[in-house]
């Protein structure tokens, strides 16, 4: 049975792609530590980088995407 999620569906969904960006971003962060010559996981983290510099991704939300970059690689090497 799905979840019911209360407040504006729109805004749900705008961070709830956020939401998944940073996962991806923080995996693979973690392949890269593990085995720094991934080249898959280099390329797919400078995707998602970019993306958090994307006019799509300051339309979605309000939050400075080098921050995220910055908290998650914090995260990621703690």
């Amino acid at each position: 049975m799905a979840k019911r999620v209360e407040g504006n569906p729109y805004e749900n969904l705008a961070n709830g792609i956020i939401v998944q960006a940073c996962d991806d971003y923080r995996a693979e962060l973690k392949r890269i530590k593990k085995n720094p010559w991934n080249r898959d996981s280099v390329d797919e983290a400078m995707r998602i980088e970019r993306f958090f510099h994307s006019r799509w991704f300051s339309t979605l939300t309000a939050v400075d995407g080098d921050f995220l970059i910055l908290k998650i690689r914090e995260e990621a090497t703690a």
